[in-house]
């Protein structure tokens, strides 16, 4: 099983942006902080070629049940939106929840975790047509 999930977009950048937003919210996702590395490596002096930015996103149901089952789970959160331009096209993509989760081998945070996965992929599925 991959480690990451991620699908290309015929989308702009922007346009793959505001679209994984709209979706996420209607998964109950909110966007708690983002970041331009191609901005911010540029501010620094640094020409990044390609565009690429990082959303945290959070379900504040999900993070409350998942942290009281198992505080170690804090060192994944929030999860990760990636939107970011590969040679042949665009893709909004993150790090599969379910995999992460495994690393503690905790099997009571697995349900959690897969719902939260389906939630993810359902936003970056609709959000990349």
């Amino acid at each position: 099983m991959e480690m990451n999930y991620e699908l290309k977009t015929d989308k702009s950048f922007d346009e793959a942006i505001k679209s994984i937003k709209e979706h996420l919210e209607k998964c109950k996702f909110g966007v708690l902080w983002e970041l331009n590395f191609k901005n911010k490596l540029a501010e620094k002096g640094f020409e990044f070629g390609r565009d690429i930015q990082i959303l945290e996103v959070c379900n504040p149901g999900n993070a409350f049940e998942v942290l009281g089952k198992n505080i170690e789970v804090a060192y994944f959160l929030p999860c990760k939106i990636v939107v970011y331009e590969k040679d042949d096209g665009m893709y909004i993509g993150m790090v599969r929840p379910q995999k992460l989760i495994e690393l503690l081998g905790d099997d009571n945070l697995q349900r959690i975790a897969t719902s939260i996965e389906s939630d993810l992929k359902k936003a970056i599925q609709d959000a990349s047509k």
